[in-house]
C-alpha cells in the first residue's frame, strides 16, 4: 500500500505538471498507459473482455471516467494537497449509497465519522480562497462517482475478474476522451516523459493496491492510503511553494480523521 500511495502520488504529480494540457487529454494517457499493459495480458490469459455484468460494467467505466477527469482538473487548478484530501471524502458516499442500495448496515457512530470528514471538506471550502467554488463542486461530484464505483465494485467483486473490471475503465477513458481531440495539443521535450510517467505510475498504483487488499484486510491496509496525502502536502510544498495555514490543515485532519475511525469502527464489528 505504500508503494501504491507513492505511485498514486506521483502520477498527481504529474497530472499537475501537464496543466497546460486539457484535462480529458491528460485522462487518456492516463488510460492508455494502462491499457497497453493489461488488455495483452487478457487476451493471453483469456480473461474475460466483457464480461456478464454489462450494464453495470460500464457504469463503473463511466462514473469512473468522469471522475478521474473532474479530479485532474481540479489538480490543474488548486493545490495538490487541497485536491487530494477533498477526494477523500469518497467513501463517505461510499458508506451511504450501500446503505441504500446495498442495504449495509451503518452503526450510529460510523454516521458521527462521516459528518466530521464532511465538516473537514466544508471547513477547507471556507477558509481556503484558492479553493474556487467551481472546483469544490467538481471535486466532491469527483468523490461521489468514486463512492457509487467503490459499492458498484464491491458488488461485483465476486462475480467479475478485478481486470475485467479494470478494464472497463480504460476502455471508457480512452473513447470518452477522444471526444474533446479537438482541444489535444501535441507534447513537446520533457511533456514527453510526464505522459509516458502518468500511465505507468497510475498502473503501478493499481497493481499494488489490488495486491495488498488480497494480503490483508481492507482495515488493516486502508488507513495507510492516507500516506497519499502525506506525499502531496510535501510536492506541493517542495515544487510548486503551496502551503497552508492553521485552519485548512484542521480541516484536513477532520477529513483523514473522520475516514479513518469510519474504517476502525467497521473492524470493530
Amino acid at each position: 500500500m505504500l508503494i501504491a500511495t507513492f505511485a498514486f502520488a506521483w502520477m498527481n504529480l504529474m497530472a499537475k505538471y501537464l496543466k497546460d494540457f486539457h484535462p480529458m487529454q491528460v485522462v487518456f494517457f492516463r488510460a492508455m498507459g494502462t491499457f497497453v499493459f493489461i488488455f495483452p495480458y487478457m487476451i493471453v490469459k483469456k480473461v474475460p473482455i466483457i464480461g456478464k455484468h454489462v450494464f453495470l460494467l460500464s457504469t463503473r467505466g463511466l462514473l469512473s471516467f468522469v471522475s478521474l477527469a473532474f479530479f485532474f482538473k481540479v489538480v490543474q487548478d488548486i493545490p495538490l494537497g487541497s485536491a487530494v484530501a477533498l477526494r477523500y471524502t469518497a467513501p463517505i458516499f461510499s458508506v451511504v449509497l450501500a446503505f441504500f442500495f446495498l442495504k449495509e448496515n451503518v452503526k450510529f457512530w460510523q454516521w458521527m465519522s462521516l459528518i466530521i470528514a464532511i465538516t473537514g471538506a466544508f471547513v477547507m471550502k471556507g477558509v481556503d480562497f484558492r479553493i474556487d467554488t467551481n472546483s469544490f463542486i467538481l471535486i466532491m461530484l469527483s468523490s461521489l462517482f468514486v463512492g457509487a464505483v467503490f459499492v458498484i465494485v464491491r458488488y461485483l467483486g465476486s462475480k467479475e475478474h478485478y481486470l475485467t473490471i479494470i478494464n472497463y475503465f480504460m476502455m471508457f477513458s480512452i473513447i470518452g476522451s477522444l471526444f474533446f481531440i479537438h482541444t489535444w495539443r501535441m507534447p513537446i521535450g520533457e511533456e514527453w516523459l510526464w505522459i509516458c510517467l502518468i500511465g505507468t505510475l497510475g498502473l503501478a498504483g493499481q497493481v499494488f493496491l489490488t495486491k495488498s487488499f488480497q494480503l490483508a484486510e481492507a482495515s488493516t491496509v486502508a488507513p495507510i492510503k492516507y500516506m497519499e496525502l502525506v506525499y502531496a502536502l510535501i510536492f506541493g510544498f517542495l515544487l510548486f511553494n503551496e502551503s497552508y495555514g492553521f485552519w485548512p490543515i484542521v480541516g484536513m485532519l477532520l477529513v483523514v480523521l473522520g475516514m479513518v475511525l469510519n474504517i476502525w469502527i467497521k473492524r470493530k464489528g
